[in-house]
């Protein structure tokens, strides 16, 4: 198969954009992508689109603004996968040779969301004393259909399989996620917490509290990917920060031992990782940076172990020694991770993409992770897929 490479990226920063909609970001960072590559939109040869929010079509929308070239366009939604599908959706088009150049974007206007979302349209549901009509589902109730509470309870069960957890290093690693996003000006929230600040901030379900829960998000990521024969007839210069993409893989969730109850927030992501490294042919120890998908606290120290950096148990251990910290071993989230960043849901994985090729080819500014050659992103969208890039110069 041939080689796929990413050629440009590029993101708008995440925050609140009241007054533009998500054309408008996906518009920026697309064509902030494209002028990233050298490329114009008559080059591209396939468009993937990722949004949860946008149901008219986000991909066609964009090509208006872009130019209209009659090339297919695929408007994909899978969770908060859904921008690393976009990204797979172009890389497997390029692959099998369809095009030599494509873009994909994602993009996600989310404002200040609720948990609840809107009403259910589920009959098993109850109704609080006092309260009359059905407002929320038994699930909800018993905290197994909402997020925060999904990943608490998965941490929870870490504990108490492995009791000599810190009850502190949750909270430790929403601290170092928090340090690492004030040298990146792309993130959301740009500040440093202490830990105490971080255990003091409101309880969401324990025991995350806010300042360990990602924020929802406005925003967009884009990336120009080639194949291999087109980037030989480039220029040196160009073909020079070209990132080639070493593993890509998106499977949906296997079956587990109670998934029937509550969601696996693990089996999927180890397996994801596992076909990863497979087919790029490295293991953990190979990478020299990873962004993962840490929505909650809770969430990186259970990945630890699911993408194999440590054995089962020794997560705590292994985030203390250092290891993920910026000049460790193998940094984890120097961008600051979906807790700073923030969490676009269409965006997020097209986000990790450019984080992990900006350190690759050196353009991380203060962030940077010195001499970083390979490195892995990952996200999960919960219920339906898990997507795992390996990137590495070459």
């Amino acid at each position: 198969m041939t080689a796929i490479w990413v050629l440009g990226v590029a993101m708008t920063r995440f925050g609140r954009y009241p007054d533009r909609d998500d054309v408008d970001l996906a518009f920026e960072a697309a064509s902030g992508a494209l002028g990233d590559a050298g490329v114009a939109m008559e080059d591209v040869g396939v468009i993937a689109a990722g949004s949860l929010m946008n149901r008219t079509g986000l991909g066609q929308q964009v090509q208006k603004q872009l130019g209209q070239y009659g090339v297919p366009v695929y408007n994909v939604t899978n969770a908060c996968a859904t921008g690393a599908t976009a990204f797979r959706t172009v890389y497997m088009a390029l692959a099998s040779g369809e095009a030599g150049v494509g873009l994909a974007v994602g993009a996600e206007q989310m404002g200040k969301a609720g948990l609840l979302g809107a009403k259910p349209e589920r009959s098993d549901v109850y109704t609080p004393a006092g309260r009359s009509g059905a407002i929320v589902p038994t699930e909800g109730v018993l905290g197994t259909d909402l997020m925060p509470a999904l990943f608490s309870h998965a941490a929870m069960d870490y504990v108490r399989r492995y009791p000599s957890t810190p009850a502190t290093v949750f909270a430790e690693i929403a601290e170092k996620n928090h340090r690492n996003s004030v040298d990146n000006p792309y993130a959301m929230y740009q500040q440093a917490f202490t830990l105490e600040e971080i255990l003091a901030s409101p309880m969401v379900t324990s025991p995350n509290t806010v300042l360990m829960c990602g924020p929802t998000t406005d925003g967009a990521a884009a990336t120009v990917l080639v194949t291999d024969d087109f980037l030989r007839r480039l220029d040196p210069a160009r073909r020079s920060r070209a990132v080639r993409v070493a593993a890509s893989v998106l499977p949906s969730d296997p079956w587990a031992e109670g998934s029937e109850v509550s969601p696996d927030l693990n089996t999927l992501s180890a397996l994801a990782a596992t076909r990863a490294y497979e087919r790029a042919g490295v293991g953990p120890a190979d990478l020299d940076l990873i962004e993962l998908h840490d929505c909650f606290a809770t969430a990186e120290l259970l990945h630890y172990e699911n993408l194999a950096l440590c054995a089962p148990g020794d997560a705590a251990d292994f985030f203390r020694s250092g290891a993920t910290q910026p000049g460790g071993r193998i940094p984890v989230n120097p961008s600051g991770g979906l807790l700073s960043k923030g969490h676009p849901l269409g965006a997020t994985g097209l986000a990790n993409i450019f984080e992990v090729t900006t350190h690759l080819r050196g353009e991380a500014g203060a962030r940077q992770v010195e001499g970083a050659r390979r490195g892995l992103t990952h996200v999960v969208g919960l219920g339906s897929s898990c997507a795992v890039h390996i990137l590495e110069c070459v």
